[in-house]
């Protein structure tokens, strides 16, 4: 039966929905002045999240799927820093005040690149021009392949408080395949090196799908991740997409595992996390038991936005630098993802808004009822749609595949409460598509 639903439901075109309506949806009817208009009507005492797209790494890892360069000089780095610490001024001005910041974010790439110096002066930039939260959580993404000493004192003199490393194998047979060979002791120093500068929240990224991976060697990297404790691990399945992605034909599609062999990795990789002492958060993330993400998943209030899943509640969100996506009160918002398009529209002294959604009262409900069942596995269809001021009948009757998911056996629904059996968590996406008006509606 599993081999069955795997076919029928694990479609990898289907969106992770991080987001709702999703990227696909937006378009340029939304720019850089809807933007600023947006800003502006931001209500000043509510706490927004910041996040800052770095797109520079010293090396391309084969299987990576953001928009990123290779920049083995420091000198384009430093000319995007100057670009947005201009596009940081032009946000800030658009509020009447410093708008109060509870979470900060640095993706990329590398945002480690950025040398220790600047990254201090860029912290000193953001608490000027936004009024930051005591307790405010402030994260970094890093390559444990290029991390030093000198950085790990600088986040930690900056007020980091949370890092996440990316992993993804400890296999050296992968690792190779990916272009990323990443010892061990690479990412255990790492580690130490942010326990000892008060960096105490530390999460891993790992991926299963990769080409020439077994259960065996996932089991094996899990074990070897848990080792380091870190608080934290998000387990992602390698999506191959190599007509949108040019870098990943440099993979071996032969050495890629079937979609029943990725079922079995991550399954395997679940019950080593399980066995650990990690809580199964949503569909592919884990966490200790007093961590914000399990605390956060127990009281009902776990989130769902554009990096994944989330304690942060923060309505808005503010992206800054290439191909950062905004969420702001009347809809979503996403920065040109060439860097020379975003330079130049910053350089310009206006918003490099490249298009956008504007979200309809519809959407909400929608996107309300997706995130539950994405952070929950179950969500009261008409609880949602009455607290928006809808009827929950049309949201469920469109649903058509529903009907088809509790035929085998995938969710239970009583009185429009929906609930995805534990064992099927893995075709959460197929569950929460029953609510996407815009998905293609063909059959599975």
């Amino acid at each position: 039966m599993q081999a069955s639903i795997l076919k029928k439901y694990c479609d990898a075109r289907l969106p992770w929905y991080t987001i709702y309506p999703t990227v696909p949806e937006f378009s340029a009817e939304v720019g850089a002045q809807d933007c600023e208009k947006w800003l502006r009507r931001l209500p000043p005492d509510d706490s927004v999240s910041l996040y800052f797209h770095i797109p520079f790494c010293r090396s391309i890892c084969w299987y990576c799927g953001f928009p990123t360069a290779t920049s083995r000089r420091d000198a384009p780095i430093l000319n995007y820093l100057s670009v947005l610490r201009e596009e940081i001024r032009l946000v800030a001005e658009q509020a009447p005040q410093a708008l109060p910041v509870s979470d900060v974010h640095f993706g990329g790439g590398t945002p480690t690149v950025i040398a220790p110096t600047e990254f201090l002066a860029l912290m000193e930039l953001l608490r000027r021009r936004f009024a930051f939260r005591k307790t405010a959580a402030i994260a970094v993404e890093i390559d444990p392949r290029t991390f030093t000493v000198d950085m790990a004192e600088a986040l930690g003199a900056a007020g980091v408080n949370r890092a996440s490393l990316g992993v993804q194998s400890f296999d050296p047979i992968v690792q190779k395949a990916i272009n990323r060979v990443q010892s061990k002791a690479q990412t255990a120093a790492a580690v130490e090196n942010l326990r000892q500068h008060g960096i105490s929240r530390i999460n891993f990224d790992l991926i299963f799908g990769l080409p020439h991976q077994t259960v065996q060697s996932c089991v094996e990297s899990a074990t070897t991740a848990v080792a380091m404790r870190p608080n934290r691990l998000a387990v992602f399945g390698y999506a191959h997409v190599p007509s949108y992605m040019k870098r990943q034909r440099l993979i071996d599609e032969a050495a890629l595992p079937d979609s029943a062999a990725r079922s079995e990795q991550a399954a395997a990789v679940a019950d080593t996390l399980v066995a650990a002492g990690y809580h199964q958060i949503g569909l592919d993330h884990f966490a200790l038991p007093d961590d914000e993400l399990a605390l956060a998943q127990k009281a009902g209030r776990l989130r769902r936005n554009s990096l994944g899943y989330s304690a942060d509640t923060c309505k808005t969100v503010i992206g800054f630098g290439t191909s950062a996506i905004g969420r702001l009160g009347e809809g979503y918002v996403q920065n040109d993802v060439a860097t020379g398009s975003y330079s130049r529209h910053i350089r310009a002294g206006r918003l490099a808004t490249s298009k956008g959604y504007r979200l309809t009262d519809e959407d909400r409900v929608r996107a309300a009822i997706i995130e539950r069942l994405m952070c929950d596995l179950e969500a009261d269809v008409p609880a949602i749609c009455a607290a928006h001021g809808f009827d929950a009948n049309p949201f469920l009757d469109s649903a058509e595949r529903l009907a088809m998911l509790a035929e085998d056996g995938i969710v239970d629904i009583e009185k429009g409460f929906v609930h995805v059996k534990q064992e099927h968590r893995f075709v959460i996406r197929a569950v929460a598509a029953a609510f996407d008006a815009y998905l293609n509606r063909s059959p599975y």
